[in-house]
């Protein structure tokens, strides 16, 4: 299994990240990680498909929804 390792810095966020995660979610909707402490960016819309969120350091990423 691999694994990430995050060391956290003194500075704060000030420019958009160098690496950018997508996930793929377990169920339709991303709850789970709103619930663990993820912040709502973007909604699905006629644009795009996925959710748009952020960790709690303000990291974004992208959740997908299960693929049929």
């Amino acid at each position: 299994m691999e694994s990430w390792v995050f060391d956290p810095v003194p500075e704060r966020k000030t420019v958009k990240n160098r690496m950018h995660w997508d996930v793929d979610l377990a169920t339709a909707e991303p709850s789970a990680l709103i619930r663990a402490g993820a912040t709502l960016l973007r909604e699905p819309d006629d644009a795009v498909s996925w959710w748009v969120l952020a960790d709690p350091e303000g990291n974004e990423f992208c959740a997908f929804p299960p693929r049929d």
